[in-house]
């Protein structure tokens, strides 16, 4: 049994140009589980149309499999993506298969972004739902698909349009409250923020007050999803209504 990791080993799977889910899911770990980051190496090159985002995608794409190989040397026991846009690419069937393959690489369970908000939406039975995302447009549209696939009509959604891998994490409240306020409505049940270098955990939170409805962090959503799967039912405060009810 390992002596820090004495309930789970997560291995964490992030782009190299990720800087925030790593200190998310540390400030959501309970005590006796690890988690254990493997970059997924990509250069931080600018990103200023639909075209170049593909392009990021296809780099990400190309390198992961080898950071899940590495992690597989520390003996992980669960793997948790902390990369999202690849997760919902080619509707829910394509987002199935790309889990599948993950699965049989790390030849342990996953979680992942769009499984994990999708899960995170059911529990608050939520049907009719807007999202926002760091990408452009190419994206998005493969995030639409998506959660129309899984069953939700989505009624807006925002692009944030970051100009490069890095610079998403340095995408201010400001920001994302002024993206909050072109998606909300009466006829939004629930709010989804993707993209995992896209800091919002704690912010979504305190949206979810302001609000009155549920605002659904990806990171939160995905390591709530990860410990949830693996049998650990512990409680958090300051991440909202997810990790701290169910």
């Amino acid at each position: 049994m390992d002596h820090l990791g004495y309930r789970m080993k997560f291995g964490v799977l992030g782009p190299s140009t990720n800087t925030i889910v790593q200190p998310d899911f540390d400030d959501m770990r309970p005590v006796g589980v690890t988690n254990h980051y493997s970059r997924i190496i990509i250069p931080n090159d600018p990103v200023n149309t639909d075209e170049e985002f593909l392009q990021l995608v296809q780099n990400i794409q190309g390198n992961t499999l080898q950071a899940v190989d590495v992690l597989k040397s520390c003996e992980m026991q669960y793997l948790v993506m902390g990369m999202s846009a690849a997760t919902f690419w080619d509707g829910r069937k394509g987002a199935e298969k790309y889990l599948e393959m993950m699965r049989d690489r790390a030849g342990v369970g996953v979680s992942c972004g769009s499984f994990a908000t999708e899960a995170a939406l059911n529990v608050y039975k939520a049907k009719r739902i807007a999202f926002l995302s760091p990408y452009f447009p190419v994206a998005n549209d493969q995030v639409r698909q998506f959660y129309q696939d899984c069953g939700f009509t989505v009624i807006r959604d925002v692009c944030l349009r970051r100009p490069s891998p890095v610079l998403i994490a340095h995408t201010t409240d400001e920001i994302c409250r002024d993206a909050l306020r072109q998606l909300d409505g009466d006829d939004v049940d629930a709010i989804v923020q993707v993209g995992t270098n896209l800091s919002m955990a704690r912010f979504a939170a305190a949206a979810e007050w302001y609000l009155g409805k549920p605002v659904i962090a990806i990171n939160t959503a995905t390591y709530w999803h990860a410990l949830r799967a693996c049998g650990i039912s512990d409680k958090l405060q300051g991440f909202g209504k997810l990790l701290s009810h169910y």
